[in-house]
Formats: C-alpha cells, structure tokens, sequence
C-alpha cells in the first residue's frame, strides 16, 4: 500500500546561528554594562564594554569560518554596535563623571551617540562598495570597539592609578569622548589588522606574543587594556602614512599604464573613487 512520503524538517543548522547568538551575546553585554553603571559598579561596566567588543570581533570570523553571514546577521550586528559602543559608554561617562557639567554633559554624550550612529550608518551604506586591494588593511576612521575603549580610557587610568584624581575631571572626560567621536566620524585611515597574515617565521614568536598578552592581562588587567589603547591610539600616524604611500604607489601604477595595455582584471579603479574602506560585511564598525 502507497504510503505518502512525510516532508523532513527543515530547520536552520546552529552552525549558522552561532554568529547571531555571539552577536546578541555582545549586545547583552552592553545593556549590561549600563545597568552596572547605575548601580555604580565601575569596573564591571567597563569590563562589560571590553567583552561586547570581544564578542563582537569573535562573530565576524565565526560568520567567515561557518559561513553564517547573512543580511539579518549584519543589520543586527550594527544595531548591536550602536548599543554596546555607542550608547552604553556615553551612559556609564555621564554616571560616572559628566554628570557634574550638567546640560553640557548630556550633550556631550549626546554628540558622542550621534556620532556612533553616523558611522554605523557609513559603514552600511558602503557595503559591496568595490575596493582596491592595497586599501583592504585599513577602516575609515575608529571603528566602534575601539572608539569605545578611547573614551573609556579615563576610567581605566582611574582604576590602575587612583591616587591620579586629574582623570575624573568632568572636562577632561568630555574632551576625550569629543575627539573620540570625531574620531569615529572622520575620514582617517586606521588600521583593521583584519587581513593580514603573519609569515611563517613569525609564528611562533606571534604565538609567544599572545601567551604573554593573556599572561598580562590576567595578571595587570587594567594596566594591558591602557597599554593596548595607548599603542593603538599611537598607530594613527602610522596608518595614515602607509595609507598615502600605498596610494601613491597606485597612482604611479595607474599613470604607467596606458589604456591600450591594461589588462582589465588588473586595473585599478579612479581613483576618485576610492576612499578608505570597510574591510567585511558583519563586523569592524
């Protein structure tokens, strides 16, 4: 007797839900680290920060390693971003410290979440945006993780160094989330560390590296994130050099190239076209 056949289930492979779920991961820490700043729990709300921009690196490459990149998955992602590094900093700032400016503390978070929002939204306009390949080691200005650890950075140095009272001044504090959030929202090339690839003699001493940098951080954990936001912040110029160099490499290229020669699969775009990209599409705002 003919039996119909039943449908299987077709459902959706964790695989390709773990990327979704490091990324709610990530806002959870954020709102977290709001409600620890409300109940005055400094440390934890900067520790929660720390951990929603780890959670944020980590579900970009999962989303790579799994193949679970999708629209959702992006959307979602940004709207994390603005939530753990663009909010939740500006609140646990004002609790902690611009409070005392009254209005001109608001504002000054204020701007600070505008300018969040600002370059969330550039990063996703600019997706599937063609960019040449000597461009792809670079973000346009901070992303957001890092933006949020510069304007945290007082109240690591508060943490580490007590007796440094400086650091709790409201006005200093205000003036490090301004030029963080002009930071995030301007055009400079910074460096995403996103595609690059370690020589195979460098290996083991990048291995050694990262087994010190954990050693250090469990043992002076505050005095590790200072230092990493420090050398960070010290790159810049750094990064903007490369960048102009590079580009003029390509310009030089471009000009030695007559159209009758270029091999279309090599040429480079105008150049007016080119601005410093974004280097994927889930994470790095």
């Amino acid at each position: 007797m003919f039996r119909a056949r039943r449908k299987r289930f077709k459902g959706q492979s964790l695989n390709i839900m773990i990327p979704t779920l490091l990324t709610l991961m990530s806002l959870c820490a954020g709102l977290s680290a709001m409600r620890f700043a409300l109940l005055a729990q400094w440390e934890w709300a900067v520790v929660a920060v720390i951990l929603a921009g780890f959670l944020d690196n980590l579900d970009g490459r999962m989303a790579r390693l799994l193949g679970g990149g999708s629209k959702f998955g992006t959307e979602l992602d940004s709207l994390s971003d603005f939530v753990s590094f663009g909010v939740a900093p500006a609140v646990v700032l004002y609790h902690w410290s611009l409070w005392e400016l009254g209005g001109k503390g608001w504002i000054i978070v204020t701007l600070y979440c505008i300018c969040s929002a600002l370059r969330l939204a550039r990063f996703n306009s600019r997706l599937g945006e063609a960019m040449p390949p000597w461009a792809y080691n670079y973000f346009t200005g901070v992303s957001a993780p890092a933006g949020a650890g510069f304007a945290l950075l007082p109240m690591m140095i508060s943490f580490e160094f007590p007796e440094f009272e400086i650091v709790r001044n409201a006005y200093l504090v205000g003036v490090v989330a301004m030029v963080t959030a002009f930071l995030k929202i301007s055009t400079i090339p910074t460096y995403s560390l996103k595609q690059i690839k370690v020589p195979q003699t460098y290996v083991i001493p990048t291995f050694l590296l990262v087994g010190v940098f954990a050693a250090t951080m469990v043992t002076e954990f505050w005095a590790t994130f200072i230092c990493c936001a420090t050398v960070y912040f010290l790159s810049i110029p750094f990064s903007i050099r490369s960048f102009l160099h590079l580009r003029r490499e390509a310009e030089r290229i471009q000009s030695e190239v007559t159209p009758g020669e270029a091999d279309p699969k090599a040429a480079l775009p105008p150049l007016a076209e080119v601005q410093p990209p974004e280097t994927n599409t889930r994470t790095g705002t």
